[in-house]
């Protein structure tokens, strides 16, 4: 296999082109890799497509090169995902063109992460080549990747891709060092935690001049993170350049999200996340916030609980829900979800205290609905029925 990362080396691809029902469609040529060849399996009748694409893919990974299905992902599960199994060498890759990136879809996954990194670098080269062929003019990508709360394994492919694509790396620290790994061509720009729009401009400022970047986010980057941040610098800029940007948010899985899946389902009826930090919105507008959440019985997440800086907030916000909530309310604190020093508490409203948090802490409260469940080995299940009220399903 080719060196990841080295576009250079990167192998010719095959490209199988397939429509939304998996079937196979006409020939074309991908216009960011017109000298690939792009084979369509042929053959008279439906019934022989899957056969016809099954030797395609076999040709190809008997010749060492990565097949990369063109069209719909759904098009790619339903044509590709029979074939799991029956190819000596199943190495198949799957591209959005839209998204202009390399998304690893079925086959050994440490040789197809390598030959995804690969064929990204290369497209990246092709991005660098356009960009400086158009004058720079509107020519360069931005990506804002969540990078999930944690591990690796729950980072999403799509956002694993774009990391590979761009050329520039721009985050807080502790988040870009989490990103890695990165290849030596890549520039990795960190900054403080609290200079969100001026990571945001300063991304806006190299794609405009044609560069392909990434700014990375822990989480999900819509979620209290820097997707908000690079819009609004974009809406309060009168530059075309920046508005010509191609600007894609690239989502992850959120704290809430881990968290909730570690005990079970506390998320399974209605929610709301609400940031406690008072720093850009007045406390008495998270207490109001907090008390109508509360009269309204949603669960409630907390981002940002606490802080040196913030010592007593989440103190009062226990307080202002604790007047809509019984003190057996469930509540699972979740710290540093889906690393090495993971730790899962489950306790109550009424014997929570702000010292059993920290800002690395996800706090989730439950409703009144929500339920604990023994189970045989580890903490107890906890789950949000369906159901409210009078409304109780059996289905």
């Amino acid at each position: 296999m080719s060196p990841a990362g080295d576009p250079k080396a990167a192998p010719l691809p095959v490209f199988v082109a397939v429509d939304e029902a998996g079937a196979p469609w006409a020939r074309a040529v991908h216009p960011l890799w017109p000298e690939a060849t792009l084979v369509v399996p042929e053959s008279e009748t439906d019934e022989g497509r899957p056969a016809a694409l099954r030797d395609a893919l076999t040709r190809a990974g008997e010749a060492g090169r990565p097949v990369i299905g063109v069209g719909s992902l759904d098009g790619l599960v339903r044509a590709l995902a029979p074939l799991v199994g029956t190819l000596a060498e199943p190495l198949a890759l799957a591209l959005a063109p839209e998204a202009r990136q390399v998304l690893p879809v079925l086959g050994d996954g440490a040789a197809l992460a390598a030959v995804a990194e690969a064929l990204n670098a290369r497209l990246s080269t092709l991005d660098q080549a356009l960009a400086a062929s158009a004058g720079g003019a509107g020519a360069g990508r931005l990506w804002v990747v969540g990078l999930g709360p944690g591990k690796a394994a729950w980072r999403t492919p799509e956002a694993t891709a774009a990391l590979a694509r761009a050329r520039h790396i721009i985050g807080y620290e502790t988040y870009v060092r989490q990103a890695g790994p990165f290849r030596e061509d890549q520039v990795l720009h960190t900054s403080d935690n609290r200079v969100e729009l001026d990571r945001a401009r300063h991304a806006l400022t190299l794609a405009a001049a044609g560069e392909t970047v990434a700014v990375v986010s822990s989480g999900d980057p819509g979620v209290f993170a820097m997707a908000s941040a690079v819009l609004e610098a974009l809406e309060a800029s009168p530059d075309p350049a920046w508005h010509a940007v191609d600007l894609e948010i690239v989502p992850g899985l959120t704290a809430a999200q881990a968290a909730a899946a570690r005990v079970g389902a506390p998320l399974g009826h209605d929610f709301c996340i609400v940031s406690l930090s008072d720093n850009l919105k007045p406390w008495e507008v998270i207490e109001a916030r907090l008390a109508h959440a509360a009269a309204a019985d949603f669960v409630m997440a907390f981002y940002n609980p606490i802080s040196k800086a913030r010592p007593w907030q989440l103190g009062r916000a226990f307080d202002v829900v604790r007047e809509g909530r019984g003190p057996e309310t469930v509540v699972v604190l979740g710290r540093d979800i889906g690393r090495p020093d993971e730790r899962l508490r489950l306790t109550t409203l009424g014997e929570v205290r702000p010292e059993d948090v920290d800002m690395r802490t996800v706090v989730l409260i439950g409703s009144s609905t929500t339920r604990r469940l023994p189970r045989p080995h580890g903490p107890d299940w906890v789950y949000t029925p369906r159901w409210y009220g009078s409304a109780h399903a059996t289905s």
